[in-house]
């Protein structure tokens, strides 16, 4: 089952970095996926060590996937890592292994420690069209600017009936960063 989570890393210097992604996830064992380009494979083979950030908070996935915020955070207990102050839980995790594709890398880390905050109570439909959108929006290059519009107006038709003022703030930043990125195509 995958799991979306957002993942911090260390680099070398000791700078942080958080970034969305699913996880295959696992009791003893989370499988991490990163494309090998990225700041999180780089920081996650350079160090061994991340943290899965468990949360409830969109609009931290959406800071971190399309701005590369660098999210309130303190220190992991067990492994060279920092935990999302928004995390409602997180496991710590010590690579084991790696693999994967020459685009994307199939990283597995072992669980050596655990940690909770309050419990994560799940997302609504509003939280879960604005975890797509942004998905969406670190995938322009794939699709017509006229898909993306039709596929942000669905978005907000689902944030709109059942979203909160934070969903809607949410919602409001892909939309803003598409319509950078593709010259006003936002929808």
């Amino acid at each position: 089952m995958i799991v979306e989570v957002i993942f911090s890393t260390l680099d070398t210097t000791g700078q942080p970095n958080f970034a969305p992604m699913g996880v295959v996830w696992g009791d003893e064992v989370i499988t991490v996926r990163p494309f090998r380009q990225t700041q999180t494979y780089h920081n996650l083979m350079a160090t061994g060590y991340g943290v899965v950030n468990l949360t409830d908070d969109v609009l931290a996935f959406v800071q971190s996937a399309l701005f590369n915020a660098v999210l309130p955070h303190f220190p992991a207990s067990a492994v060279p890592g920092v935990v999302f102050q928004g995390a409602c839980s997180w496991r710590e995790l010590a690579v084991v292994s790696g693999g994967g594709t020459t685009e994307r890398a199939e990283v597995r880390c072992r669980v050596v420690s655990k940690g909770w905050q309050r419990d994560f109570l799940g997302f609504c439909r509003a939280r879960n069209a604005v975890i797509e959108a942004t998905i969406l929006a670190t995938r322009l290059h794939l699709y017509e600017p006229k898909t993306v519009a039709e596929a942000l107006e669905r978005y907000a038709e689902i944030v709109q009936k059942t979203g909160d003022e934070v969903d809607q703030v949410a919602l409001q930043h892909v939309r803003e960063f598409v319509a950078r990125r593709t010259g006003g195509h936002s929808g």
